[in-house]
């Protein structure tokens, strides 16, 4: 018996893995994060017990765990996105690990992924950043030392902000003295979803335009100078005369 830990992607159906999906067709119990994971994702399904995790705290999950293992029954246990950031799996995977319970991580297309495709961008672009900073608002769990907002934006490169939709304003302020008022930001809304919206403008215009929408929650902050320019080397990949193992000289 396992326990897989299922990344079911940003949210459209189609955007799960090929072992993400046959996992989610063949494993007898389904837990699935039902506030962000939509139910067209478990189509297809013949599970008998099929169980909603947004209604449950962290011991009614780890039982049903427990039953299933108790009958020999694999657990789907799917989670939005890529689990492996913000899935809270860390403390079901301690307690699993207690109960000697064997699980998997199938990994999933992280929002910040499905973002880009959907502004048409790549976020790592030569001369502009080469890096991605993937972190979230500190709001009712503070953030550890060296990670508020303010000490990850002095790198200036492209940063991706979780669950701060709410706290634009404080947001943008921590931002404006790193990446100034003219550096391109976009809030994306329910990105891949049938009803995905999404804005783009500047850290000086951003809040009015975010406002305007009325963006509340489920939505992911990607800021950049990466977001709004056709000026940067071409890469060194495609470059003519450059050799490299696949393409020598």
């Amino acid at each position: 018996m396992t326990v897989y830990f299922i990344g079911a992607g940003p949210g459209d159906p189609e955007l799960i893995t090929v072992k993400g999906q046959r996992l989610i067709r063949t494993c007898p119990v389904i837990i699935y994060a039902g506030s962000l994971v939509p139910l067209a994702v478990l189509e297809g399904h013949s599970a008998h017990q099929v169980v909603n995790s947004a209604e449950l705290h962290l011991e009614q999950i780890i039982a049903l765990m427990k039953s299933a293992h108790a009958q020999g029954q694999d657990v789907a246990r799917v989670h939005s996105g890529d689990p492996s950031l913000y899935g809270a799996i860390g403390e079901q995977i301690r307690c699993l690990r207690e109960l000697d319970i064997a699980f998997q991580i199938v990994p999933g297309v992280t929002a910040t992924a499905a973002c880009a495709a959907l502004l048409e961008s790549e976020l790592t672009l030569p001369d502009v950043a080469q890096s991605v900073i993937l972190t979230r608002f500190a709001d009712s769990s503070p953030m550890p030392a060296g990670e508020a907002l303010g000490d990850l934006a002095r790198h200036g490169t492209t940063m991706a902000i979780h669950l701060g939709i709410k706290h634009i304003g404080a947001i943008v302020a921590e931002l404006l003295p790193h990446y100034g008022t003219d550096c391109p930001i976009a809030v994306v809304h329910r990105a891949s979803w049938p009803d995905q919206d999404w804005v783009l403008g500047t850290l000086a215009d951003i809040e009015d335009k975010v406002k305007a929408k009325g963006f509340r929650r489920t939505a992911l902050i990607l800021v950049g100078r990466v977001l709004a320019t056709d000026t940067f080397a071409e890469s060194s990949l495609y470059r003519a005369g450059h050799a490299h193992l696949y393409r020598p000289v």
